[in-house]
């Protein structure tokens, strides 16, 4: 005991010099600190509140109409053996993929406390469900950073490729702690029925015990999702503040000095030694700087690709601050973005040499260079092509789930008829 009261009074310490000398640091430096959190502001203003606000509202509206609820049967067949997970699990999953962070871990948050999952189940969840949004590889990294649409096809497919293995490996996670937790199946026969059936008595169940009137559910959705998303902003100029200090006061290039010995071990160009580090407190900084690094094209996309699976010390802040009031530890969810990011950069290396995802990407561009002779085919095209994708990985995770509870009542019915 005395031991834990000294090492939390050390720590205490630390962290008190840290915060002193951060803001000493700010009075000496106050017009930097300044024009970069008007910088970070004008971020969060025009690009990360106006995308994230309705799919915050729209989770509560569905999670409050038991939507979600009725989704996780039909999907359950599909995320209990791949992820070991709740079929509500993939709601997660796919608004993670469309807003991007902190989606998954405020959806893994709520998820916990209206005991959707257990404790185990969602730091499974959150451990693969932290993704970045399209938008943001296609638009404002392929095309704003590097120049070049066409590597957009390549960071994405490597970065949910590797978020789809560190699920797969999660998948194992926690299992000896949960021999000691109630299980989550009842022992007695259950009477078979059918899947409609019961996604409709989930929905009717979960509405119910939400219980509140339509219009009390939009207000605190509201409510709720400003209150998070002004939370989120102020990390987002926090850290961009914290990040501009460190470099004026030099920190940047001495936490530089450990690494140079490594770049050297693993063969990469020292110039992306100074954007790792900043790619290690801020995803959007990092990631610019490391795209004007004098360094080799697959470098420069090996080392994006691990920032944007890192995430980034700002973003691990907010899901920390989205998962106080639960039992989610934080632990798993950091171990899981170290691995991500180190299969994010081994899969860009090996795709760039095979050509993957260039090619993917190049598939639109070519119907996009069509465009002066189609005139509004273009538009069309992009639009057919997108829906197309959605509808098939769709019709893929429906023929799964169905595969799946069609073997399961064949394997039921077999064991009746073999017992009569």
């Amino acid at each position: 005991m005395c031991l834990q009261r000294r090492r939390k009074q050390i720590g205490t310490m630390l962290l008190a010099t840290v915060v002193v000398l951060f803001t000493a640091s700010l009075v000496v430096y106050p017009e930097q600190g300044f024009e970069t959190g008007i910088e970070g502001l004008k971020v969060f203003w025009d690009v990360v509140f106006p995308s994230l606000l309705p799919f915050f509202i729209l989770s509560d509206l569905l999670l409050g109409l038991g939507v979600v609820n009725a989704l996780g049967v039909f999907l359950e067949p599909l995320m209990r053996p791949v992820f070991n997970v709740p079929g509500v699990g993939a709601f997660a999953l796919s608004m993670g993929l469309a807003a991007g962070y902190p989606m998954d871990a405020v959806i893994a948050a709520k998820f916990r406390r209206t005991g959707a999952c257990t404790r185990v189940e969602g730091e499974r969840l959150l451990a693969f469900t932290n993704t970045a949004d399209p938008l943001f590889m296609f638009g404002a990294v392929a095309v704003g950073m590097f120049k070049s649409p066409a590597l957009g096809g390549l960071l994405a497919l490597a970065h949910y490729l590797s978020a789809l293995l560190v699920g797969l490996t999660f998948k194992f996670y926690g299992r000896k702690e949960e021999r000691y937790q109630s299980p989550h199946v009842d022992s007695k026969p259950k009477e078979r029925v059918a899947m409609w059936k019961r996604a409709y008595q989930e929905m009717m169940r979960a509405r119910a015990a939400d219980n509140r009137p339509f219009g009390k559910l939009l207000g605190d959705a509201v409510t709720d999702s400003v209150r998070t998303l002004l939370m989120i902003g102020g990390f987002i100029i926090f850290f961009a503040v914290l990040l501009r200090v460190m470099t004026q006061i030099g920190v940047v290039g001495l936490l530089a000095l450990p690494l140079a010995a490594l770049f050297q071990v693993i063969h990469l160009n020292p110039s992306l030694i100074t954007p790792l580090i900043k790619g290690l407190f801020e995803i959007d900084i990092g990631s610019a700087a490391t795209a004007t690094a004098s360094a080799t094209l697959v470098e420069r996309l090996s080392v994006a690709s691990a920032i944007i699976a890192w995430s980034g010390l700002a973003v691990h802040a907010q899901v920390a601050s989205v998962l106080t009031d639960t039992d989610i530890r934080f632990r798993p969810y950091v171990i899981a973005r170290i691995y991500q990011a180190f299969i994010a950069a081994v899969l860009t290396v090996v795709f760039y040499k095979m050509g993957i995802g260039t090619r993917i990407a190049m598939v639109p561009h070519a119907v996009a260079a069509m465009a002066p002779m189609t005139g509004g085919l273009m538009s069309w095209a992009n639009s057919l092509t997108e829906i197309t994708t959605w509808v098939a990985l769709l019709a893929i995770a429906s023929a799964v789930s169905l595969s799946i509870h069609f073997v399961k009542r064949f394997k039921i019915a077999f064991f009746y008829s073999k017992g009569a």
